[in-house]
């Protein structure tokens, strides 16, 4: 039986834990043991924080593992990346890995190859002298952090301190990013990649709060975006993966585009979008399994992907501004089309993050389905 070693033992992990009981790999966990729900599902479970990279490449060199992985963990790729190299297993480059995960290393890549992306400046609480060169409205965020933590939209200067003290309060480096925001359409370019070789498996639509804080209440698949657009989306995405050296794995970009057409990577992580959209959300709308294709590739058994499903899927969030789908998710039997609905906490909140939300239901259909429709059956 192969042992995998997967970086992360929180709920975003279970979905690969589950795959590697269905496929018979044997399944050795990382991290704290607050949150820990992968702790009674994995074979093996060690209380290392993720970020101890010594300490999991000891435990990984007694235990003869034969490949690493995480999904949907930013944090975690940097200690996937260190003990694949040295154990001399399949990942990305570790002197690049920084890169993937830090969001103002990560734009200064983008510039120095080509990739479009918005302008930026770096802050480690103070108001750069460069901001004077910006328009506003400007988006501040965390250099290093995921789940909308932290990331605020500032429509004028006077503001600016406030969203920079919070953005870095948010960050375990205490440094942010500031950036010119562009007004468009957001998506998701989801891929998988192996020995350099990329793989776009779906295009994904996003619906956010909007200002101030932009966290995700909706994501949906295919993407209604034009097929020329898709292709040029495809192209600046594959570019872009070049220049951060991704070379195995799942990857997740996130884009916009603006009402004149122009593309604009606003950031790329080395692993699964979150969000079920990874985990759920590609393997219903293509019938592509990316759980599997992400261990298949730790382990170098990797076959080119073959899209055979063509369905509609989708999740969406439950808060205080959705309150109108809590029916939904109540009496989520009634409806054919939906394939998992949960309410995770009985009190609806107003989100600043991700972690805020309440709740969501996931579904899949034939044709295109509208919030609309499911509420005119509820």
């Amino acid at each position: 039986m192969k042992k995998l070693a997967i970086i992360g033992a929180s709920y975003l992990q279970q979905p690969l834990v589950k795959k590697c009981k269905e496929l018979g790999v044997y399944s050795i966990c990382f991290a704290w043991e607050e949150g820990a729900v992968c702790k009674d599902l994995c074979n093996k479970f060690y209380p290392i924080s993720t970020v101890d990279k010594d300490a999991i490449l000891k435990v990984c060199m007694e235990e003869k593992i034969d490949g690493i992985t995480t999904i949907a963990s930013d944090v975690a790729t940097l200690t996937v990346c260190y003990v694949a190299e040295k154990m001399g297993l399949l990942g990305n480059p570790d002197k690049y890995s920084l890169i993937a995960t830090n969001k103002y290393l990560m734009r200064q890549c983008f510039m120095d190859y080509g990739v479009p992306s918005p302008k930026f400046c770096l802050t480690d609480g103070q108001i750069p002298e460069m901001l004077n060169t910006f328009s506003f409205p400007v988006i501040v965020k965390p250099t290093d952090r995921s789940g909308s933590r932290g990331v605020e939209k500032v429509l004028k200067r006077d503001d600016l301190q406030e969203a920079i003290n919070r953005a870095c309060k948010e960050s375990f480096q205490k440094k942010a990013v500031i950036e010119e925001f562009i007004e468009g359409r957001e998506i998701s370019v989801e891929s998988i990649s192996f020995k350099g070789k990329h793989y776009v498996l779906q295009i994904t639509d996003k619906v956010t709060t909007e200002a101030p804080y932009f966290v995700e209440l909706e994501h949906h698949q295919p993407s209604s975006l034009p097929e020329d657009i898709k292709t040029k989306v495809k192209s600046i995405v594959l570019n872009a993966l070049d220049a951060l050296h991704i070379q195995y794995g799942a990857s997740h970009a996130e884009l916009k585009i603006t009402k004149e057409g122009d593309i604009r990577v606003i950031e790329i992580g080395a692993r699964m979008g979150g969000d079920f959209i990874g985990s759920d959300l590609v393997k219903l709308s293509t019938d592509y399994d990316f759980l599997k294709g992400v261990i298949d590739v730790a382990f170098g058994d990797f076959d080119e992907p073959h899209i055979t499903g063509n369905k509609y899927a989708g999740v969406y969030f439950l808060c205080e501004e959705t309150k109108d789908i809590l029916p939904i998710i109540q009496n989520a039997k009634k409806y054919p089309e939906i394939v998992r609905a949960e309410v995770t906490d009985s009190v609806l909140r107003r989100i600043e993050q991700s972690a805020d939300r309440s709740g969501y239901f996931i579904y899949q259909s034939d044709k295109k389905l509208t919030l609309e429709q499911l509420l005119s059956k509820s």
